[in-house]
């Protein structure tokens, strides 16, 4: 068990936490093609509103973990662990936590120095310092955001498929995140729900720690 949460909690913070403060990319050598595929990925994560989805999070050894996502914009998310796990992480809209109930610890960070950022904070320009990668494959965009200037700071790539139903007509179908020990941790989302209600209740937690020592 002490191994598989091991595993756990780093594949969360890997996927999670690697810092996004991120500075315009250097001018690359971007067509036209790439340049609507980047603007494209950008209206669509624009569009989400709220949303719910299946995922599975995957660390480097290939352990998963699976769990519900909620979002809602600007700022909410929280990936409502599966029960074996004992862990919870929320945003509030201000910051991210991570809540270990096994250990009864909580540890929060910046939503703005998270990759989420993209996703999550709707002034955001992705499109300053993400490039798309090419995939080979008309309905599928690859979109790798990076920091050059800072390269302790990993590697997310965000990948979409195109579908007509989804927000922007492309769907965010998982995201990989490498961190500077090139730990390699994928969330893969599944059964998107779009437009669903959503309240702040679902972004509340509760906090494991024992009272006098908050």
């Amino acid at each position: 068990m002490k191994i598989f949460r091991s595993c756990v909690s780093a594949a969360a913070l890997a996927a999670l936490s690697v810092p996004a403060t991120l500075t315009p990319l250097p001018a690359l050598a971007a067509t036209d093609a790439d340049a609507r595929q980047l603007d494209q990925a950008v209206a669509a994560l624009r569009g989400i509103d709220t949303l719910k989805a299946d995922f599975v999070q995957t660390d480097r050894n290939g352990s998963t973990v699976r769990g519900v996502l909620t979002l809602k914009r600007p700022g909410r998310i929280r990936f409502q662990y599966e029960p074996s796990a004992k862990m919870l992480i929320v945003g509030d809209g201000k910051a991210l936590t991570m809540v270990d109930y096994e250990v009864r610890q909580v540890q929060r960070w910046p939503i703005s120095n998270s990759p989420l950022g993209a996703l999550l904070d709707p002034k955001r320009d992705v499109a300053r310092f993400g490039r798309v990668v090419s995939t080979g494959n008309p309905n599928v965009t690859s979109i790798e955001v990076r920091d050059r200037t800072h390269p302790e700071y990993g590697v997310i790539t965000l990948i979409f498929t195109r579908k007509a139903s989804a927000p922007g007509g492309l769907e965010l179908s998982y995201w990989v995140a490498l961190d500077s020990q090139n730990r390699r941790t994928t969330i893969s989302l599944s059964n998107q729900r779009y437009g669903v209600p959503v309240t702040d209740n679902d972004f509340r937690w509760t906090d494991p720690r024992p009272r006098n020592r908050r």
